[in-house]
């Protein structure tokens, strides 16, 4: 018992000092990250189609940056 706890240690000790040596991206890196293929989504067409899906059922819209609460009101 007191070795797995001490690997549990270990193991949580090693993956929160990882952590700490993160770097935001700089800018000249930004480039990169604004691609088009780093989008979450590579079919905008079938996103906006799902959102609309999922706002019509909620009644809701929002959360994913468009403005407007369930009243329709932008």
């Amino acid at each position: 018992m007191k070795h797995r706890t001490l690997c549990s240690l270990l193991t949580l000790g090693a993956a929160l000092s990882g952590c700490a040596a993160f770097q935001p991206p700089q800018p000249w890196e930004k480039g990169v990250l604004a691609r088009p293929e780093m989008t979450m989504s590579a079919d905008t067409l079938g996103e906006r189609y799902a959102q609309h899906i999922y706002t019509s059922k909620e009644a809701a819209s929002g959360g994913t940056g468009v403005g407007g609460g369930g009243c329709g009101c932008n």
